[in-house]
């Protein structure tokens, strides 16, 4: 399957323009019990007409981060508190903001940066407060996660599209697979990273990048063509077909098991997930 690069950098830029589909995010309590998990109390935090998409959780703090349009049709970086129950901003700029990510250290946001000559830089704001500081400004990075406080794993935009190792005291980056899709995570069990390899139109893997060796593994199957994927504490992993929630353990069985949704949970076009460090939130980006 060949995409050029100038159809994947429009795809990506698509998030600055007033027509991108509209999206919010529900939040989920979770519970678990041997092995599965049941969610309740389904909650809209965005409630926002248009673009509100790539949550993530901060690892000690009741908060959600995610990048928001705003009227001009930029994106920020916004965050909820779903324990006071509100809203505010973390960025207010003149660039557009993306795949906000709390940094190893806690002290930071990094995400991408989009400007308006197209360039896509990996940046850090400060969450007391300040001036942002471009992390990576070579690479026109679409995804990243951290492997640690100096290596950071990214999805970069070209043909084909890498997956890279950047080390930030040497500023040099490693290809380490191609043809990749944009769900990158550290899996909570493992001293390893995790990604989806696009072998085929249809064939898509979840693999497993050791951080110390730099071996990859294939761990399972995706669901058929999806590509957004979150883990949980004990190391299992949930995706979506786009309206069902599944849950697989794939250091066990590896088989797809359907999660019960609450009745008043109705979900559609479902796409990215993530899961906070205690197990008992889980948030989902649905169409709007």
């Amino acid at each position: 399957m060949k995409i050029t690069f100038t159809f994947l950098l429009g795809l990506f830029c698509s998030f600055s323009t007033e027509g991108q589909t509209g999206s919010e995010i529900f939040l989920f309590d979770v519970k678990s019990k041997k092995g599965n998990i049941a969610l309740s109390n389904p909650q809209n935090i965005t409630n926002h007409k248009g673009y509100d998409n790539q949550p993530s959780f901060h690892r000690t703090e009741p908060l959600v981060y995610y990048s928001s349009f705003n009227d001009d049709g930029r994106s920020d970086i916004r965050f909820y508190n779903f324990k006071t129950k509100k809203t505010a901003n973390l960025t207010q700029t003149q660039e557009r903001e993306y795949s906000p990510t709390v940094t190893p250290d806690g002290k930071y946001i990094s995400c991408i940066i989009q400007r308006d000559n197209n360039a896509q830089d990996l940046g850090m704001y400060p969450l007391a407060g300040g001036a942002p500081a471009v992390v990576i400004g070579n690479l026109i990075v679409g995804y990243h996660a951290w492997i640690d406080a100096n290596r950071v794993l990214l999805f970069v935009l070209g043909t084909p599209l890498t997956l890279r190792i950047y080390d930030l005291k040497t500023e040099q980056d490693k290809i380490v697979a191609e043809n990749i899709g944009r769900s990158l995570h550290k899996i909570p069990t493992k001293n390893a990273m995790s990604f989806v390899k696009k072998t085929t139109e249809t064939e898509w893997s979840v693999m497993q990048l050791d951080n110390e060796t730099g071996a990859i593994t294939k761990l399972m199957d995706t669901l058929r063509q999806r590509e957004d994927l979150c883990w949980t504490p004990d190391g299992k992993i949930i995706m979506s077909d786009g309206t069902k929630l599944f849950i697989a353990d794939p250091f066990g069985d590896k088989q797809w098991k359907e999660i019960t949704l609450p009745t008043d949970a109705n979900l559609k076009g479902i796409t990215r997930l993530a899961m906070n460090a205690k197990g008992d939130k889980l948030v989902v980006v649905v169409a709007e």
